[in-house]
C-alpha cells in the first residue's frame, strides 16, 4: 500500500515519489498517484501520473477517463494534451488524437515526442506533408546545436541546397552524428537519390538499432527505391515494439499493395479506417487496394465515401474515372466543375479534376470540351515534372551505336540462362494489361505487375547522380566480365521473386519502359521471352495522353514530348529486329482485336507455352491487377477502343508532325532493307 501525502512531509514530495515510480513499477506509480487524489482531489499532475501510468499498462479507457476532464479543466497544460493524444491513438480514435497532439505543440513546441506521435497520426491519415513538417518539428525540438538547427529549419521550408550545404559541413565534422545523419538522408530522399538515403539511413540504424524514425525512414525510401520486400521486413520489426503506430500500419499497407497482396493490403487500411473513419486520403487508398483486388463495387463505394468528405479532393474523382466503367452523372460532373472553379484549389486537385472531368465530357460525346480539360490537365502536371525528351533520343543513340550484331554475337551464351521471365515492352495503353491478362491464364504463367528492377540496375551501373550529368550506361556493359552478366541476371531474378506467389515456372514482368533496355535484357537474360506491344500511334498516344499515370510516365503529359517518344521506341526496336532478328515477337493491338484466336495462339508459340483455351478466356481469370487498364481486362476483347482517338483527330496535328513518317508507316517502320539507317525520307523530314 502506498503511502499518503503526508506522510512524505509535502505534496511535491508525494508527486516525486509517483514520477520516481513511473520509471520502474507502473501499477504503484498508479497507486500513489490515486492516493494523493483521495487527499487532494484533482490535483493536475496527480491526474497526469495516473493517466500515463494507466496508459502505460495499456488502460487507454481508463487514462481517457481521467483525461477528458483533465484537458477540460486545465485548457493551457500541454502535457495534458499530449498524453490525451497519446491515449487517444491507443483508443483508436486517430482523427481526435491529432486534435489532442496539434494543441499540445501549439502550446509548448518543445514537447518532442509530441511532434513525433503527431507525425505518426498525420502519416496515417494520408498527411505526408504534415506528417513530414511534424518529423522535422520533432529533430528541432530534440536538437541542441545552432548548425543543425538552422539545416532543420531549411527542411521544413524544403531549401534543399542549403539544408545539404550545412548537413554536410557538419558530418564532416561529426560523422556519427545520428539526428544529422538521418536528416542529411532525408535531403537524398526528396531529391529521390534513394540509394544515398539508405546507405545513410542504414549507417544510423548501425549506429542506434533502436533508431526507430531512422528506421520508418528507411522503410519508406526502400518501398519508394523498388524494395518492397526489404521496406516491409523494417516495418515489421517496428510493428513488433509499437503494434497499433498508425503510421506504421499505413505504410505496411501500402507495401503489401506494392507486393501485389492485394486482399491482405485491403484488410489493413480497413483497420485503420476503423479509426480514422473521416480521413477521404484513407479510404482513396483502401479504394485503390480493393481496385487491384478486383472488388470493383466495393471500391467504387469507397472513392465515393472519400468524395463525400472531401469534395475538392481531385485524386478521388480521377480515382473513379480512372475505373473506366463508370460513367460520371450529371450531378457529379456539376460537382467537379464546382470545385474546380475554386480560385484557391491546389495544383494537384485541380490537374486530377481536370482529367476526370475530360473523362466525364468524353462519355457525354463533348469531345472539344474534353480534350480541353485534357489539355488543362496535362499542361499543367508538366509544370510538376522535369522531363528532357532529348535525353531519350540520346539514349537510343548511344544504344545503337553500343549493341551491335558483333556484340551480341561475342556475347552470345552468357548472362543467366534461367527461362522464367516474359517481358511485356513497348508504350503504356497500347494492350500491354491485356498481354498479360492473356498470359496469366495459362498454368504455366504467372502474372505479377510493372516490376522497376531492370530500369533500377541500368540507373545503378550509369551512375548518374544528378540530372545534369552524364551516364555510363550502356557502355559501361562492355567493362563486364561474363560472370557479372550472369551475376545481374540472377539478381533480377532474386529481387523479382517476393513476386512470385505460385510455383509456376514462368512469370511476367509488364513494365513497358523496358523496350528501351531490350540489349541489356539480352546480355543478362539470353533465354527470357520478350514480347513488344504496339498499338496505332495516335490511338496509343493520345491514350496516354489523356490518362494521369500515378508516378513515372513523364513523357505523357506533352503531345510532342510523347510524339517523340514513340518514334524513339520505334528507332530502337527496328534496330533490336536487326541485331537480334526473330528475338521480339510483335502483338500488334488492331490485329490481336480482330483475329484474336490465331493472335493468341502466334503469341503462346513465341513463348513456347502449349495452347490453353483458358487463354481465350482471359477475362474469367482472377487475379490482382494494378495498371489503368485494371477493369478493361475483366470483360471479353471488344474493339470499341481502336479508334476512339479519332473523335479528337482534329486537336492531335502537333502529334501528328512529330509522329512525321512513323505514323505513316504503321504497323511498318520507315526503316530501309538492313533497318539500321533511317530512309531518306524520315532523314529528310528529321532535318528540316
Amino acid at each position: 500500500m502506498s503511502a499518503s501525502p503526508e506522510p512524505h512531509g509535502t505534496l511535491e514530495v508525494a508527486l516525486d515519489h509517483a514520477r520516481q515510480l513511473m520509471k520502474s513499477d507502473l501499477a504503484s506509480a498508479a497507486e500513489q498517484a490515486a492516493e494523493i487524489l483521495r487527499v487532494v482531489p484533482q490535483q493536475p499532475q496527480a491526474e497526469l501520473i495516473l493517466a500515463c501510468a494507466r496508459r502505460g499498462l495499456g488502460d487507454a479507457k481508463g487514462a481517457l477517463e481521467v483525461l477528458g476532464p483533465l484537458t477540460d479543466r486545465e485548457p493551457r497544460l500541454a502535457a495534458a494534451h499530449y498524453e490525451h493524444g497519446l491515449a487517444l491513438g491507443m483508443a483508436g480514435q486517430g482523427e481526435a488524437a491529432v486534435r489532442a497532439l496539434e494543441c499540445a505543440v501549439a502550446l509548448d513546441p518543445r514537447i518532442t515526442d509530441a511532434w513525433r506521435a503527431l507525425g505518426d497520426h498525420r502519416s496515417a491519415l494520408g498527411d505526408d506533408a504534415g506528417a513530414d513538417a511534424a518529423y522535422m518539428k520533432h529533430v528541432q525540438a530534440a536538437t541542441r546545436d545552432p548548425r543543425l538547427l538552422e539545416a532543420a529549419a531549411a527542411l521544413v521550408e524544403n531549401k534543399l541546397p542549403v539544408a545539404e550545404m550545412l548537413l554536410r559541413e557538419h558530418l564532416k565534422r561529426r560523422p556519427t552524428d545520428m539526428p544529422a545523419i538521418r536528416m542529411f538522408a532525408e535531403v537524398a530522399s526528396r531529391l529521390s537519390r534513394y540509394g544515398d538515403a539508405e546507405k545513410l539511413l542504414t549507417r544510423c540504424l548501425e549506429l542506434a538499432p533502436s533508431f526507430t524514425q531512422a528506421r520508418m525512414n528507411l522503410a519508406f525510401v526502400l518501398n519508394r527505391a523498388g524494395k518492397p520486400a526489404e521496406a516491409l521486413a523494417q516495418v515489421e520489426h517496428l510493428l513488433r515494439s509499437d503494434r497499433r503506430n498508425p503510421a506504421y500500419r499505413n505504410l505496411k499497407a501500402g507495401i503489401l499493395a506494392r507486393l501485389g497482396e492485394a486482399d491482405a493490403a485491403a484488410d489493413l487500411y480497413a483497420g485503420v479506417l476503423a479509426e480514422y473513419d473521416g480521413h477521404p486520403k484513407m479510404w482513396m487508398s483502401y479504394g485503390h487496394a480493393l481496385k487491384t483486388a478486383g472488388r470493383q463495387q466495393d471500391a467504387i463505394a469507397a472513392y465515393r465515401r472519400a468524395v463525400s468528405i472531401a469534395p475538392d479532393l481531385g485524386e478521388v474523382w480521377f480515382s473513379l474515372a480512372n475505373l473506366k466503367t463508370v460513367r460520371f452523372g450529371a450531378e457529379d460532373v456539376a460537382a467537379m466543375e464546382r470545385e474546380a472553379a475554386r480560385a484557391e484549389l491546389g495544383i494537384e486537385d485541380r490537374l486530377h479534376l481536370d482529367f476526370a472531368l475530360g473523362k466525364a465530357y468524353e462519355d457525354a460525346r463533348q469531345f472539344e470540351l474534353a480534350f480541353e480539360h485534357y489539355e488543362r490537365g496535362n499542361a499543367l502536371r508538366r509544370t510538376l515534372i522535369r522531363y528532357d525528351a532529348r535525353e531519350t533520343t540520346a539514349l537510343v543513340k548511344r544504344s545503337k551505336q553500343f549493341f551491335t550484331l558483333e556484340l551480341f554475337d561475342e556475347l552470345a551464351g552468357v548472362g543467366c540462362p534461367a527461362p522464367d521471365p516474359i517481358f511485356i515492352v513497348g508504350l503504356p495503353r497500347a494492350g500491354s494489361t491485356l498481354l498479360e491478362q492473356i498470359l496469366a491464364s495459362h498454368p504455366l504463367v504467372e502474372g505479377t505487375q510493372e516490376l522497376p528492377d531492370i530500369i533500377q540496375m541500368a540507373r545503378e551501373l550509369g551512375g548518374k547522380r544528378s540530372h545534369a550529368g552524364t551516364s555510363k550506361y550502356p557502355e559501361i556493359l562492355e567493362d563486364l566480365e561474363p560472370d557479372a552478366l550472369r551475376e545481374l541476371g540472377e539478381r533480377y531474378l532474386r529481387q523479382t521473386r517476393v513476386q512470385r506467389k505460385t510455383d509456376r515456372p514462368f512469370f511476367i514482368d509488364k513494365m513497358p519502359n523496358n523496350w528501351a533496355h531490350v540489349g541489356f535484357i539480352q546480355l543478362i537474360l539470353p533465354n527470357a521471352k520478350i514480347v513488344d506491344a504496339r498499338r496505332h500511334p495516335l490511338a496509343c498516344c493520345f491514350s496516354g495522353f489523356k490518362q494521369h499515370f500515378a508516378r513515372g510516365q513523364h513523357f505523357t503529359y506533352s503531345l510532342e514530348d510523347i510524339g517523340r517518344y514513340y518514334r524513339d521506341y520505334v528507332e530502337w526496336m527496328a534496330h533490336v529486329d536487326q541485331v537480334l532478328p526473330g528475338r521480339v515477337h510483335r502483338v500488334i493491338y488492331e490485329r490481336m482485336v480482330d483475329e484474336f484466336e490465331p493472335e493468341v495462339r502466334r503469341l503462346l508459340d513465341a513463348c513456347a507455352l502449349p495452347f490453353d483455351a483458358r487463354c481465350l478466356r482471359f477475362h474469367e481469370t482472377e487475379r490482382a491487377v494494378r495498371t489503368a487498364s485494371s477493369e478493361q481486362v475483366r470483360r471479353p476483347i471488344y474493339s470499341e477502343g481502336k479508334d476512339q482517338w479519332r473523335n479528337f483527330a482534329e486537336y492531335l496535328g502537333p502529334l501528328e508532325r512529330t509522329l512525321g513518317p512513323v505514323l505513316s508507316a504503321y504497323p511498318a517502320t520507315p526503316y530501309d532493307g538492313f533497318g539500321v539507317r533511317l530512309t531518306t525520307r524520315l532523314n529528310e523530314w528529321r532535318n528540316r
